[in-house]
């Protein structure tokens, strides 16, 4: 078994597709009610909430879960920081040297998941 897909659910997928590929660098593929960022082992889907009122029998709330983080691994929590500050209005944690190895940020989309961006400590410190 292997996760193929995590799935947004969402009342504006432009505004949300547009978010992440600002943040992602990655270009969506899809229409207005259901976009895909492909990636190497999975893809980050966005489905409007009316996709899921008609083919999912309304199995899920736009911008209703707060318990959800996405996890990017990027090669310098830092340099994204700087990055992203024209992009990202108020940070959750400003960049942050983890217990567990990671350094890491986190801040919310448009519809208030958490997204957190890691590397390992080693890595993000090589380059300083």
């Amino acid at each position: 078994m292997r996760l193929a897909h995590v799935r947004l659910v969402t009342g504006n997928v432009p505004a949300l597709a547009h978010f992440y590929r600002e943040i992602t660098g990655v270009i969506p593929i899809g229409s207005e009610d259901y976009v895909e960022f492909q990636g190497s082992d999975m893809v980050l889907a966005i489905s409007s909430k009316q996709g899921i009122d008609l083919f999912n029998a309304g199995a899920a709330d736009a911008a209703a879960n707060r318990s959800l983080i996405l996890d990017f691994e990027v090669a310098d929590v830092d340099a994204e920081r700087s990055r992203l500050s024209a992009i990202i209005g108020t940070f959750v944690l400003e960049p942050t040297d983890q217990p567990w190895g990671n350094r890491s940020m986190l801040f919310r989309d448009p519809d208030g998941k958490r997204v957190n961006f890691f590397a390992p400590i080693l890595r993000a410190t090589a380059g300083r």
